[in-house]
């Protein structure tokens, strides 16, 4: 084709009108011949090819997992961190880099690059959904083949912590480093305290501890006391791999905090003992629980429940008896009351808000609804909710006059006050009595502080189902959503009533007991027996315990050392309404130190926060002070223990589960160790190919038209440089 156009401009310049020299005629004869090729050549629409913009810049992020767990030697005779490595130096770079830029790094508490080689396991957390999530952000727009991440899927971030990964994102592709079934191990998997018990102010200290790998050889469990052993105790497994519970029932020292710690003895086949410690916090006894108690009537039942109440050290009383009417035909009211809050009480009721919201729980007993105002019940529902009281109604006048049902305080309750629910369940434990009226313990109830009146739940339920039977119950209706009943009775037409059942409502608790006349548990027993003065005890200190004081401290029960944790101050007033402008002042007193002051800042309305770094392990207060101008609103003293667990070595096993659903939520996969190679055939497999090149329109380009028009223009100027037009 060249040369066609070639000759296209020599028969042109074949006969030219003007003598040219040799020189001149090939020189027009080029010009001509260069134009024609360039228009031929851009009216076919020539296209220029060339490699697409970032082609080398596909990514692998490898994430290690550098948490103290994988020192566990159970990956094939080595450590989990050690064949991690073999395998990245053997396998994983040789494989990924012919495809892909690998970008390295560890994972702890949080990501950090990372050299090829000498990664230590030394981190004290490993946050692994939060890292991936990182990683994955910072390479988004980026061409990534997935993220490769090797780990034994102990993630230790807090609940709250915890990230939930989107399927939009690079694919995450986990490699489970350490054995499934686990080495030889026995661990202290919880140990928990229950609400003080009455016996000596007795807790409930629930261990449980689980074996795997040593069948079910019998081991020792041993409880210390601020590190002085004070029980041990013979476990013998059911089954290798399934837990086992053991109650201790402890005195803690109401002067000072105590920490106590459940530890197995160490057995010379374990690998790991890091996990056979737990310890837990129980703080120092606080002040005297206030109690309001509301009678419609002098009775036995109010002076029964008087003497018991008042014979436990740990509660104050005040009490107000409807004793009849006056010659105008006004309540009279019989009031006992300390610290000179009598005068408050005049009228049957606390007549202002903070005067009520100065008790940690109110009883009423045989006090029908309508006795209360419409104010005074939405006083009571505020004082559950909003103070965090407490609050028991008990005796038949206070359910059959109906007074409550559609009040405001009904709604605290933890039962219906109609059978549209269809009544109480009729699923019992253990061995009350079914002649009507007798209590019949549900299996919640066996465990609950509140009825717990022996020794064990199976003392419980045999002490229980000695008491004689109630003179009736009121027919109240079913439990609601929440509530949990502790103890049923059977009515005179065979339905089973709750007779006790308990609930949270908002920052409080609430309580009913339907049953009429239970000081027959005193009259009718031997005079040791115990069983009605320890219930009630029980249950006031229940209701009464939790309630907050107007300071208040919030803070994680079981930090980690070396972690920065943030608690919270919350500064109220007597109304328990949040002080926007109060003015609070903490110290902070850590292991082996002096009291210092704490740095706070506001965070919201009547909220205080600040950061505190946990340097050491031990026992660490804090104490805060909240005024509003001179008047001083509380104060609040707050403990907590840190490295009473390690959560790395908890159920040291590799956790599959963990990362098959890391994998899965991400459209990755999960592989064993061993079956590596088959999640590094995928990676390179989804490696992003050759983009398409980049295509560029030569004729369309200005240089082309400028090209043409060039040439175009040097030949016209030669023809007139000989003569030619």
């Amino acid at each position: 084709m060249a040369l066609g156009l070639t000759g296209m401009a020599f028969f042109a310049y074949r006969r030219p009108f003007v003598p040219l020299t040799r020189v001149q005629r090939a020189g027009l004869i080029a010009l001509r011949a260069m134009a024609l090729v360039a228009v031929f050549l851009f009216a076919c629409r020539p296209v220029l090819l060339s490699p697409p913009a970032n082609a080398g810049d596909v990514v692998v992020p490898v994430l290690l997992d550098s948490s103290r767990s994988m020192r566990i030697a159970d990956a094939n005779g080595s450590t989990r961190i050690a064949q991690v490595q073999q395998l990245l130096t053997s396998e994983v770079l040789p494989a990924l880099n012919r495809v892909a830029k690998v970008e390295i790094f560890r994972v702890g508490e949080g990501v950090q690059e990372a050299p090829q080689d000498g990664l230590a396991a030394d981190a004290r957390r490993s946050e692994l959904a939060a890292a991936v999530a990182s990683v994955r952000e910072r390479v988004r727009g980026r061409r990534v083949a997935g993220v490769l991440l090797f780990s034994d899927g102990a993630d230790t971030s807090s609940a709250g912590a915890r990230t939930s990964l989107a399927a939009a994102g690079a694919p995450v592709f986990a490699i489970g480093v350490g054995s499934a079934e686990g080495v030889p191990d026995r661990e202290v998997v919880g140990i928990t305290a229950s609400d003080p018990r009455l016996d000596q102010a007795l807790v409930d200290l629930h261990v449980t501890s689980v074996t795997h790998g040593l069948g079910r050889d019998a081991y020792n469990v041993r409880l210390l006391s601020n590190g002085q052993l004070s029980d041990t105790r013979r476990v013998v497994p059911a089954a290798d791999g399934s837990p086992s519970d053991e109650v201790f029932s402890v005195a803690p020292d109401p002067l000072n905090a105590t920490v106590f710690t459940a530890e197995i003895v160490p057995d010379a086949r374990e690998t790991i003992t890091e996990n056979n410690t737990r310890s837990v916090l129980l703080s120092p006894a606080a002040r005297k629980r206030r109690l309001l108690m509301l009678a419609g009537s002098p009775g036995y039942e109010h002076s029964f429940l008087i003497r018991a109440l008042s014979q436990d050290p740990s509660v104050e009383i005040d009490s107000i008896v409807r004793k009849g009417k006056d010659d105008s035909g006004r309540d009279t009211f019989l009031i006992q009351a300390g610290g000179g809050r009598g005068a408050g009480l005049v009228t049957g009721f606390p007549t202002t808000r903070e005067s009520l919201f100065a008790y940690d729980a109110v009883v009423i007993n045989n006090l029908e609804g309508e006795f209360f105002g419409r104010a005074q019940m939405d006083l009571l529902a505020d004082f559950v909710s909003v103070r965090g009281g407490g609050i028991l109604l008990l005796g038949s006048r206070t359910f059959l006059q109906r007074g409550i049902a559609g009040s405001p305080l009904e709604e605290a309750l933890p039962v219906e006050l109609n059978d549209r629910r269809g009544g109480a369940p009729t699923r019992a434990d253990g061995e009350g009595g079914t002649a009507p009226n007798a209590v019949t313990l549900t299996e919640e109830g066996a465990q609950h502080p509140i009825m717990r009146i022996a020794a064990t739940p199976e003392a419980t339920r045999k002490q229980w189902a000695t008491l004689p039977p109630l003179a009736s119950s009121s027919p109240v209706g079913g439990p609601r959503p929440g509530a949990t009943v502790l103890a049923v009775t059977q009515a005179g037409n065979g339905a089973a009533v709750p007779l006790v059942a308990v609930q949270r409502y908002g920052r409080g608790r609430s309580m009913i007991f339907s049953g009429e006349a239970s000081w027959r548990w005193k009259m009718l027993r031997p005079a040791e027996d115990r069983s009605y003065d320890v219930f009630w005890r029980q249950a006031a200190r229940w209701l009464a315990s939790d309630a907050p004081d107007p300071v208040t401290v919030a803070a994680p029960d079981n930090p980690v050392p070396g972690d920065s944790i943030t608690v919270d101050l919350e500064a109220r007033d007597a109304g328990f309404q949040l002080v926007a402008d109060a003015t609070v002042e903490a110290t902070l007193t850590a292991p082996g130190r002096e009291p210092s002051p704490l740095a706070l800042r506001p965070a919201g309305t009547g909220h205080h926060a600040a950061t505190v770094a946990i340097d050491a392990p031990g026992l660490y207060r804090l104490r805060a002070e909240a005024r509003r101008g001179p008047t001083l609103l509380g104060v609040a003293d707050r403990w907590f223990y840190a490295g009473g667990a390690d959560p790395e070595y908890a159920d040291p096993r590799l956790n599959e589960a963990f990362l098959r659903r890391l994998a899965r939520q991400t459209g990755g996969q999960y592989a064993p160790a061993d079956e590596l190679g088959r999640v590094l055939s995928a990676l390179s497999s989804n490696a992003p190919q050759s983009l398409e090149p980049e295509r560029r329109d030569l004729w369309h380009e200005p240089w082309a038209f400028a090209l043409v028009l060039l040439v175009l223009s040097a030949e016209w100027v030669m023809r007139r440089m000989v003569g030619m037009r």
